[in-house]
């Protein structure tokens, strides 16, 4: 058994392979473990690797660090893809107001780990107390910030070890949080569920009606005529007169009694309604006896980052109606932009659809291909961006993104604009999530092995106890605050505020948690509109605290 010691003791590239990939198979597998129903998920790799550097196993230093920066580039840069195409459309109207409540949740979370600082400063440094505040907010991405900024620094105090204490707290403590504001509140989530359902009207997801044209003063007018005239943003799908459906081209003549299908958004229907005409029970099956609908992938890559109207389809006699990017229904207008990925909704006659189908590509095979050259050229410019050292007045250094922001930034910035670039930055969501996975598993293995030797003396000491304590209160404090306030003084329904609570702690088990108390997609919702921001202001905050405070 001597080459089996050997692989175990010695410092090659075959030994490094083999303890990673031990800890990351076994804490996998130990995270999927429920106790209350209440699991540590990929969080459990890194307390496998504090065992495991606990009890002797160790890789080189230099090798590790390269393994833990690398790793979390990785992960950084694909969640940043995967939110960049919403990002921006997340400070749209309640998601504005959802993300200021995020926001105070991040500054109270900055707030209170100062506060407890400052009480104990005797027993706990500042930097140990974002290393716990990053584990009592579940933000690994952060850790990795703030230790990047140590370096920066010369610094070596060991933060993991406070981001590992805090880190069960964090999940632990955060669902008595919002089952105590839930009690507090004295909330009957069904009521709050049939509030959300009566302000469906007001969603942004494009809706259909039917209209007959009525109005005498834009009878006999072209289309296009009608829509300038209406002012509003509309599609007419369908048109039917007497007995004959058809798709209306923007230079079709309307007549009085046409009967419309109309796709527009819902706050834009009733002024829509009372230029046209009058609302109508019409049964369009008829018309898919000449007419299909059809869902068109875009799959080719000259297509991406061209306008919907620079494409003319509508010389094809085709109406689009809506596409589908991400998730979310957009509605058709001919100046959107698309990009590969994005799902276009149309009708038409068959002969019609397939030109279409041909011109888009919809070739689902396409998509399974990586796109490789983007993520490397991605984090090519992540990393010079996270270089470039920028100045701010009474800071005794200038702040760096690092290697964690610089990526997370550029990867929103081309999930959102890298049509522009000619870059395809579509990512099957298996691709992205497997990428993600294998990223924080290697930063996370990386933390627990560097910081393993020390973790059972600081656990089992005064301070371990007291980075508990400070863990406990910044877990629970600021959710309660900021969510009874959000709540009982700004009604905001609380379905939705727990998503926001959960994803302003970017706290997947404590969303679980807040699905199966609303049993509907609110919180989910919630979830996703403020995650992307914070994450931004978590990794960005803790690079900061240590600059200003440390240095």
């Amino acid at each position: 058994m001597n080459w089996f010691h050997s692989l175990l003791m010695n410092d090659g590239i075959a030994h490094t392979i083999f303890i990673f990939a031990f800890v990351i198979a076994l804490g996998m597998s130990l995270g999927k473990i429920k106790i209350f129903g209440v699991s540590l998920g990929i969080a459990f790799v890194l307390f496998v690797g504090l065992a495991c550097g606990h009890f002797g196993l160790s890789v080189n230093e230099t090798m590790l660090n390269f393994i833990k920066d690398f790793g979390l580039v990785l992960f950084v840069f694909t969640v940043g893809l995967q939110v960049g195409p919403s990002f921006f459309s997340s400070f749209k109207k309640d998601g504005l107001q959802l993300n200021i409540v995020a926001v105070s949740v991040v500054c109270l979370d900055i707030i209170v780990a100062i506060t407890l600082y400052y009480i104990f400063s005797s027993h706990v440094s500042i930097a140990m107390m974002v290393g716990i505040l990053t584990g009592a907010t579940l933000n690994i991405p952060s850790l990795g910030a703030a230790q990047e900024a140590l370096h920066q620094l010369a610094m070596t105090e060991n933060i993991a070890l406070g981001s590992a204490v805090a880190y069960p707290i964090g999940i632990v403590a955060a669902i008595p949080a919002l089952a105590l504001l839930r009690v507090l509140l004295k909330i009957n989530t069904a009521d709050e569920a049939k509030k959300i359902e009566s302000a469906s009207d007001s969603s942004e997801q494009p809706i259909h009606y039917s209209l007959q044209l009525s109005n005498d003063a834009i009878a006999n007018r072209s289309l296009e005529d009608v829509k300038k005239l209406v002012g509003r943003d509309f599609i007419i799908s369908r048109l039917k007169r007497g007995d004959e459906y058809s798709i209306p081209q923007a230079g079709q003549i309307l007549h009085l009694n046409d009967s419309l299908r109309i796709l527009s958004a819902p706050v834009d229907k009733e002024a829509i309604t009372i230029f046209i005409g009058k609302g109508i029970e019409e049964d369009w099956k008829p018309s898919e006896q000449k007419l299909v609908s059809r869902k068109i992938v875009i799959t080719q890559d000259k297509i991406n980052g061209k306008t919907l109207g620079s494409l003319s389809l509508q010389a094809f006699g085709i109406s689009v109606t809506r596409v589908n990017r991400s998730g979310i229904d957009l509605l058709a207008s001919q100046n959107l932009t698309l990009q590969i990925g994005d799902s276009v909704s149309m009708v038409g006659e068959t002969q019609a659809i397939k030109k279409a189908e041909y011109l888009l590509g919809n070739t689902l095979k396409r998509l399974n291909e990586p796109n490789i050259v983007t993520i490397f050229v991605g984090i090519l410019l992540g990393v010079l961006l996270g270089s470039i050292p920028i100045s701010f007045p009474n800071m005794p250094l200038p702040v760096k993104l690092g290697s964690a922001g610089g990526p997370l930034v550029v990867a929103i910035l081309l999930g959102r604009f890298g049509y522009k670039l000619k870059l395809i930055t579509y990512t099957t969501q298996s691709a992205n999530l497997m990428i993600r996975e294998m990223g924080i598993c290697l930063f996370l293995a990386s933390v627990g092995i560097g910081a393993g030797a020390q973790f059972v003396e600081s656990i089992t000491s005064k301070s371990g106890l007291l980075w508990l304590f400070c863990g406990f209160l910044i877990t629970m404090l600021p959710l309660l605050i900021v969510g009874f306030i959000a709540v009982k003084f700004a009604k905001f329904n609380f379905l939705t505020m727990m998503g926001v609570l959960s994803g302003s702690r970017t706290n997947p088990p404590l969303l679980v948690y807040s699905n199966s108390v609303a049993a509907s997609d609110a919180p989910a919702v919630g979830y996703s509109t403020v995650y992307p921001l914070t994450m931004f202001l978590r990794i960005l905050s803790a690079q900061v605290m240590i600059l200003v405070f440390c240095g």
